[in-house]
């Protein structure tokens, strides 16, 4: 009897585990003024951003960035977040976020 338990529990236990997530997709571009990156994963999950340099050489010299990431949530919803991030601070935006 206190095999069957323990069996049963560990193959609970084996169809719990979580699935390994492969990346799908993977680029990015850098350069010396600019990046821009994307990702794709097997779970669902994605992102890109893009940067680039404002007021190069100057006193006020800042980068501004750029993009947004969705992933599926343990509810089982799509989530998406755009942004944008510079010298106003990071500011995301999406359906799920309240807003100010």
């Amino acid at each position: 009897m206190k095999f069957l338990i323990v069996f049963v529990a560990l193959f609970a236990l084996a169809l719990a585990a979580p699935a390994e997530v492969q990346i799908n997709r993977q680029e990015s571009d850098v350069g010396p003024e600019t990046f821009s990156y994307v990702y794709e994963t097997s779970d669902g999950t994605s992102g890109n951003q893009e940067g680039r340099l404002k007021n190069i050489g100057s006193e006020n010299e800042a980068i501004s960035v750029q993009g947004s990431f969705r992933y599926v949530g343990d509810d089982g919803v799509t989530y998406q977040v755009n942004y944008v991030a510079d010298e106003n601070g990071f500011q995301p935006s999406g359906a799920h976020l309240p807003v100010a």
